[in-house]
């Protein structure tokens, strides 16, 4: 039987790791009553969302709340499951769950990267990305939360360690 790469797994349980915190401190700002942010995370989010034109953060739409809503609901308990799981490494029970979270991610980001590339910002409250370099540049922040998700994909699907069929013994 193969083994899964153990690159592939340590990369899966970094980027679990790292997603947690994000998530809580970042990600879930815009959900929260602006009274009830902590004023450093506040002024982070305002840094990032100016540096990187990203107005989503600062007054998201309600589709991309809804997607907030998931990734702290649906998302978000199943990041510490996954970090053990990656951390341990061949994990098979993790195939199922993983191939759900990755699914889920990738049509997300799918529905955010044509919002960025697609969408007239010039209407928005806050500063968005104008020219395509400013698009490209938010694209780049956007992407990895595409990519290693689709290769978790990738990964659960193809790699012989977690889609290996146990062949029962007749008697």
């Amino acid at each position: 039987m193969a083994a899964a790469p153990r690159w592939r797994e340590r990369l899966f349980a970094l980027y679990f790791l790292t997603h947690l915190p994000l998530t809580l401190l970042i990600d879930l700002q815009p959900l929260l009553p602006a009274g009830l942010r902590p004023p450093a995370l506040t002024a982070w989010l305002e840094w990032y969302a100016a540096t990187f034109r990203d107005p989503m953060m600062l007054q998201p739409p309600e589709w991309f709340k809804a997607f907030i809503y998931c990734e702290a609901f649906l998302q978000m308990p199943f990041f510490p499951i996954a970090a053990y799981a990656f951390l341990k490494g061949g994990c098979k029970w993790i195939r199922t769950p993983a191939i759900i979270y990755s699914t889920h991610v990738a049509t997300t980001l799918f529905a955010i990267l044509a919002h960025v590339l697609f969408h007239d910002f010039s209407k928005s409250e806050h500063s968005g990305p104008q020219t395509q370099r400013e698009r490209l540049i938010l694209l780049s922040v956007y992407m990895p939360f595409l990519l290693i998700p689709l290769l978790i994909l990738f990964t659960m699907l193809y790699n012989p360690h977690y889609n290996h069929a146990e062949k029962r013994k007749r008697k």
